[in-house]
């Protein structure tokens, strides 16, 4: 007989991890944005009080920051919208957000292998080492498209491969 482990288990294992006491508030912000990956804060909140009522909008920012900051959560800031979090952390993976509705996808990394995109530089400029790169991909999602179809420009579809 196999034995599965709990989400809880999971996220209490994380903690220890990076060197965080498990406490219940984490376990309820760690909980309330896996189950709502790209959560803003304020949504983070909401869901964190079903789980934990006395639960405080600073306590959620504190530990929102220092999840981030230990690597167990990513914070994504798309154009014209509050922070969000998520919990796919560590993939280097990216982001498509809707003009019309503001919903957010994951996409993967755009070329297979981290960072994803090579800089080209200028002669003479400094060189990084780069370890990540965030790309936001902005359009309009299959039901906004259905909503208002004469609002969609007429591009032709995008099959270059890079």
């Amino acid at each position: 007989m196999t034995l599965q482990t709990t989400p809880t288990e999971t996220w209490a294992a994380s903690l220890r991890s990076v060197g965080r006491r498990v406490t219940k508030q984490r376990l309820a912000v760690l909980a309330a944005v896996e189950r709502s990956p790209h959560s803003t804060a304020d949504d983070v909140v909401s869901a964190a009080r079903a789980e934990l009522a006395d639960i405080t909008v600073q306590s959620v920012y504190v530990v929102l920051s220092d999840l981030t900051v230990s690597g167990l959560l990513r914070r994504i800031e798309p154009p014209n919208s509050p922070a969000r979090y998520e919990t796919r952390v560590n993939d280097n993976h990216h982001h498509a957000v809707c003009t019309g509705c503001g919903r957010i996808e994951d996409v993967d990394c755009a070329v297979g292998h981290a960072p994803c995109l090579t800089p080209s530089w200028s002669p003479g400029s400094s060189r990084m080492t780069i370890q990540i790169a965030d790309v936001v991909y902005q359009g309009l999602c299959t039901d906004c498209r259905e909503a208002s179809p004469e609002d969609v420009p007429a591009f032709p579809e995008h099959t270059e491969k890079h």
